[in-house]
């Protein structure tokens, strides 16, 4: 399903399964991106020389692990976010965190309760995104959850390389600003699962005929359509496009 790809950095050791932790950092900035996501940055003397790639997750430890391990649920204290942008040079990592309104979410709820100066724990997911380098234009199409994996994906592209793409959010505000324009398309209240919008946006983007390298993010069935319509209405090879489901209603555990 993926073309070859750069080998992960020697740095992506395994760690505990597949994770390795890294030094923990502060809170430095929490700003609010829009009505639904926020930027959180995390900075400290230990992060100063971690290399970081587009495309690296981290694990973000929202609870106490302990009484997590005494209920046999670990992975409670666990929440996966996408780097969105990092410098190894002043020592800082951001991540974007989305309110995707789900009850009782252990994230969200951290995420309301995290302050400036607030001690926080990482651990480096071994999973990292990538797409191929070698591409002579690019498409990105997906929804909230794959806005912040867009942001550090397209800042490391070249400049002169097109990008094409869409971007969907639940309303006009959900918009992040993205590093490379994408067509921006708002649900106004239809569901961001099994999203036929975003297939016919997709389909109605004008694209390149030489072959390109795609990336599809966010809700499991959604991707899966949008491929199919490469694939079988576009004449795409899967192995030109690299998809990442984050979540899909009813399931646990995707990320």
């Amino acid at each position: 399903m993926r073309r070859t790809e750069d080998p992960a950095p020697t740095t992506y050791e395994r760690f505990d399964l597949g994770r390795r932790m890294l030094p923990g950092g502060r809170i430095e900035q929490l700003e609010r991106l829009t009505p639904t996501s926020t930027r959180l940055r995390l900075a400290g003397p230990k992060l100063v020389g971690v290399p970081w790639g587009p495309g690296d997750r981290v694990r973000i430890r929202t609870a106490a692990v302990l009484p997590s391990l005494a209920r046999l649920r670990a992975g409670d204290a666990l929440r996966t976010y996408s780097m969105w942008d990092a410098d190894p040079d002043a020592g800082w990592v951001d991540v974007v965190l989305f309110d995707h309104g789900t009850p009782d979410s252990i994230g969200l709820r951290w995420a309301d309760e995290a302050r400036i100066g607030q001690y926080v724990v990482l651990l480096r997911d071994a999973r990292a995104i990538r797409v191929p380098r070698d591409a002579s234009w690019y498409l990105f199409a997906g929804e909230e959850t794959a806005a912040a994996g867009f942001g550090a994906l397209l800042r490391a592209l070249p400049a002169d390389v097109p990008v094409l793409g869409v971007h969907q959010a639940a309303t006009d505000a959900d918009h992040i600003e993205l590093p490379r324009p994408l067509t921006r398309i708002s649900r106004n209240g239809a569901s961001a699962a099994s999203s036929q919008q975003l297939v016919d946006a997709v389909a109605a983007l004008d694209l390149p005929d030489a072959p390109g390298a795609a990336y599809l993010a966010g809700e499991a069935r959604t991707i899966q359509m949008v491929r199919a319509h490469l694939v079988q209405d576009r004449g795409w090879s899967r192995r030109e496009i690299v998809t990442k489901p984050f979540w899909t209603p009813g399931k646990r555990g995707m990320d």
